[in-house]
């Protein structure tokens, strides 16, 4: 990869995650980037543009939750220094990646790019999905008590990952794979779901200021 690309997104583009929350911080980012590298090759692409399109993806949550993919990508139109390294093509690329990155998207990602770096997002661990999903609830609906946490988590993960739900997989022979039948025997499984779910909200709940 390109080493002025890599200086400049080590030291602008990931640190920006430190404010986000506690599901989307650098660990994340690094992780996003880490998986669609290695997805990335079995394809002929551009490993710059796909870096960049993953390290860039989740940028828009400084602007809003719920456009954040769209704000991603014009937060990345906007940067005057990845025409360094891009055409105005490749940036729309980069771009257009970020936008179709979302889950709940309706449209299937314009590029592999924009697959892969939805694929890399989903990161399907089963414990830390759920973990993720009352971090989630802790930052944005802090008015819930414990039953109303537990409610939110079983619906999100009715929603979104079980059979049916809005998250499809992008990539053939996906890391995913595996690990979304263990989570959908969790959703299925309302004692065990419950037992974790229990131990998530009492270490989430000590932790929180």
């Amino acid at each position: 990869m390109n080493e002025g690309l890599v200086k400049y997104i080590e030291s602008r583009i990931i640190p920006r995650y430190a404010a986000f929350d506690k599901a989307h911080r650098e660990d994340h980012a690094r992780a996003v980037l880490e998986r669609a590298l290695a997805m990335g090759r079995n394809y002929d692409i551009d490993v710059d543009m796909l870096y960049t399109a993953a390290a860039c993806h989740d940028l828009g949550l400084a602007v809003d939750r719920k456009t954040h993919h769209l704000e991603s990508g014009r937060i990345i139109r906007e940067d005057e220094r990845l025409r360094e390294w891009f055409s105005p093509e490749q940036i729309e690329t980069i771009a257009q990646a970020a936008e179709d990155h979302r889950a709940s998207a309706t449209e299937p990602p314009r590029s592999i790019y924009g697959c892969l770096v939805a694929e890399a997002d989903r990161m399907i661990v089963p414990e830390t999905i759920i973990r993720r999903t009352v971090q989630f609830g802790f930052s944005h609906y802090p008015e819930l008590d414990k039953e109303g946490h537990w409610e939110r988590t079983v619906e999100h993960l009715h929603e979104k990952y079980a059979e049916g739900g809005y998250l499809h997989l992008l990539i053939p022979g996906s890391p995913n794979e595996e690990p979304l039948e263990r989570l959908r025997s969790i959703i299925h499984d309302t004692a065990l779901l419950r037992k974790i779910f229990e131990e998530v909200f009492e270490e989430e709940n000590k932790a929180s200021p």
